[in-house]
């Protein structure tokens, strides 16, 4: 039997009437190539263009344009491959995927069926502190997306809008070892995170550049186990597939609402088909689309007018030489490198940006200093505005940096330094600047606190009395001599002084 569990949880178990089930999940995910031109053709790949806009003759499948093959798609799908410890296959070939395509002027997709480019692979999902989940892939394949259809313009017909038509996409194909809605979506969270540290895919499902078919199943415990053993799907039950689910929190809900449905259908004495389904995100339920065709109902066949792809090893090899660090070994560094702790490790290498950003402001500097002001003052400064992420921050690296340095220095206290930040943040400038314009330097003079804690203490016998007999009482005189002196007094200087003059 295979190790796909790791060290995860049990399974997701769903108590039914007759008893127990279990949910077997495998996604279909269509993530769309990060390149500037179509898989055959020179037409734009730009989000948002005018309908038809994007549309080569060849797109529009003129009478004698021929396909070509857009080296960069490739490259950016063997990187995908390697990223993911698959196999790279270096002889692969595209088929024809005949269906009615009534926004593929053509009237197929050119796919790969019969020879991938990609085979095998694995990504690693945390469940959990310390819990982690092996999703293994069948294949990744590249392709031609369709076109789309408009319907809500005009009450008689519908239009055509092709700009997607031709677009390159990755088919990435899991097997079916993932266990609970919960994981589904979290498979597809750590999908989209690898593709956008390689920057193969830029991982905008809002713009549709990854959609998810999500295929759920139910079971009796032990089944799965048997369908390991022997690999009979029979075990599995009859699967339906749930297509184009375009956020993390539908797939989610969506194979949970399936597993339930096919749980209530089975337990009811009815027979599940196999059969293609839609996911109502407003009533939060599916609803079946057509009955699940087969390989017959596509009549696939070897396309006429592409040789074989053939690649070199050398080649591939090149592209994996130049592979960004991948997120799990991003973490695995913040940890030994900066004795991070393994929450702050992720929520740093969540996306790439943070990491790249954390990276700037460490460098040189203690890490876990640099890790505390990027994720509490940064990050919860950007919370509280809108449409403000890492990527449009109004903060440098070199400024956060900058403030970093001078509480190193001395010259701020932490507490001035939050206010610091807070100028920065909104009006922006260099730190250094603006703290000798505005008078923020911290007072270092002995003298002059010495001054300020004799004040404090003769003003208020009574507190004097209450700390020397609790001496953890010595704080309210701090906090008020750091009141009366504007929070400019060294938080260390005051400490220090107020210990030796109580006494304590």
């Amino acid at each position: 039997m295979l190790d796909l569990a790791m060290n995860a949880p049990e399974p997701r178990r769903i108590a039914g009437a007759t008893g127990d089930w279990e949910i077997v999940i495998g996604l279909e995910v269509h993530a769309q190539i990060a390149t500037q031109a179509k898989l055959f053709s020179g037409s734009s790949t730009r989000f948002g263009a005018e309908p038809n806009a994007n549309v080569s003759y060849g797109d529009a499948a003129m009478p004698g344009t021929l396909p070509v093959l857009n080296r960069g798609c490739i490259a950016q799908a063997v990187r995908t491959g390697l990223g993911l410890k698959s196999r790279i296959n270096l002889t692969s070939s595209f088929d024809r995927k005949h269906y009615f395509y009534p926004d593929l002027p053509s009237g197929f997709q050119l796919t790969q069926l019969f020879q991938p480019l990609v085979s095998g692979g694995e990504v690693l999902v945390e469940m959990g502190p310390g819990l982690v989940r092996r999703v293994r892939l069948d294949r990744i394949h590249v392709e031609q997306d369709a076109g789309k259809l408009v319907h809500d313009m005009d009450p008689a017909m519908s239009f055509v809008d092709v700009n997607r038509g031709g677009m390159p996409l990755m088919e990435i194909v899991s097997r079916p070892d993932i266990r609970s809605p919960e994981e589904a979506a979290a498979y597809l969270g750590k999908l989209r995170l690898i593709m956008r540290y390689l920057g193969t895919c830029d991982g905008n499902m809002q713009e549709g550049s990854i959609r998810a078919d999500v295929n759920v199943s139910v079971c009796r415990p032990g089944q799965y186990e048997k369908w390991l053993e022997d690999g009979d799907f029979s075990h599995l039950g009859t699967r339906t597939e749930i297509k184009n689910v375009n956020s993390l929190r539908f797939v989610q809900q969506a194979a949970e609402y399936e597993a339930r449905r096919q749980i209530a259908v089975i337990e009811d004495g009815g027979t599940l088909i196999q059969e293609t389904r839609l996911y109502d995100p407003d009533r939060g339920e599916t609803r079946s689309m057509r009955s699940k065709e087969t390989a017959e109902d596509y009549r696939y066949f070897p396309d006429p007018d592409l040789l074989p792809l053939v690649i070199e090893q050398a080649w591939v090899d090149g592209l994996g030489a130049g592979l960004a660090e991948l997120p799990d070994a991003r973490k695995a560094r913040y940890i030994a490198d900066f004795g991070l702790s393994d929450y702050d490790a992720s929520v740093l290498t969540a996306e790439r940006e943070n990491g790249e950003y954390f990276e700037a402001v460490a460098q040189g500097r203690d890490g876990k200093q640099a890790a505390n002001w990027v994720l509490n003052e940064l990050f919860g400064r950007m919370k509280r505005d809108e449409g403000v992420d890492i990527t449009n921050c109004p903060v440098s690296p070199a400024q956060l940096g900058g403030i970093i340095d001078l509480i190193g220095a001395g010259t701020i206290s932490g507490k001035i330094a939050k206010d610091l930040f807070e100028i920065v943040y909104t009006e922006g400038g260099d730190p250094a600047r603006i703290v000798e314009e505005r008078g923020m330097k911290q007072v270092t003079d002995t003298g002059a606190i010495e001054a300020a804690v004799d004040a404090v203490i003769a003003a208020n016998p009574a507190q004097v009395d209450k700390a020397k007999q609790n001496p953890k009482l010595a704080g309210w005189f701090v906090g008020q001599v750091m009141k009366a002196t504007g929070g400019k007094a060294s938080p260390a200087a005051v400490n220090e002084i107020v210990a030796a003059k109580l006494g304590l």
